[in-house]
């Protein structure tokens, strides 16, 4: 089945201003994510979806830079986005990915897919329903079908993440999860502070791109305490919160 991931990217996140741009590794965190999305061997093309507004040309400008194909639309409707790549990029399954994650595993993103399109009785299958990896390798794949039926349904603060509408609508959605023996929810490897860039800059110092494979990564974690406890603090904000 034909399989976009569309990578949400904005610059004016709340507690980390511009983090989606900010170097790592040689890269920017963005880029680190386009190249976990174009390396899952069930991802047919990649796309970032930001907004319309001036702050946001900066991101426009990185995905040109990353030669991956870019889209606008609202700052706080990323449903809406969503459906402008799905739009301007058809396909039957979209992957939703956020920039805020450098340690996306292509595995995870190929397992999603695979689970997704193996019973199309499913709407969703993501990681999340249970946390056995790392945050900040989530991952949800979702069919085109039942992300533009929730976009026409979604209300609230469900319109700004993208995918809560048919996560609470079980009625209407089918959702799986899939899990990893790993057992790592505990480990926070997405950047919203500037403690969690700590975390990820320690990692990619000592790992490279290794740091893409979950299966290196949580034991090079676990072997180092020090540097699960510099992010340990930090509380993920709620939907409601935006």
């Amino acid at each position: 089945m034909s399989t976009t991931a569309v990578i949400q990217a904005r610059m004016s996140s709340s507690r980390l201003p511009g983090k989606v741009l900010l170097p790592l590794g040689g890269s920017t965190i963005l880029g680190w994510v386009v190249s976990a999305a174009a390396r899952a061997k069930t991802v047919d093309q990649v796309v970032v979806a930001t907004s319309a507004e001036d702050s946001d040309d900066r991101v426009v400008a990185e995905a040109r830079r990353l030669d991956v194909p870019v889209v606008r639309g609202p700052l706080t409707d990323v449903l809406d986005r969503y459906l402008v790549a799905l739009k301007a990029h058809p396909s039957e399954i979209v992957v939703r990915l956020t920039a805020d994650c450098p340690f996306l595993d292509p595995r995870v993103i190929d397992l999603c897919v695979e689970t997704l399109a193996s019973d199309s009785q499913l709407s969703l299958v993501t990681n999340v329903l249970v946390r056995t990896h790392p945050r900040g390798l989530d991952v949800e794949a979702v069919r085109s079908t039942a992300l533009q039926k929730a976009a026409r349904e979604a209300v609230g603060h469900h319109r700004a993440h993208v995918t809560s509408w048919l996560m609470t609508h079980p009625a209407d959605y089918t959702i799986a999860g899939v899990s990893s023996s790993l057992d790592a929810g505990d480990l926070r490897v997405t950047v919203d502070t500037t403690a969690d860039l700590e975390v990820v800059t320690a990692v990619v110092s000592a790992l490279g791109r290794d740091a893409q494979d979950a299966d290196v990564l949580v034991p090079w974690l676990r072997a180092h305490p020090e540097i699960i406890a510099l992010n340990a603090h930090v509380e993920q904000k709620r939907e409601d919160q935006g």
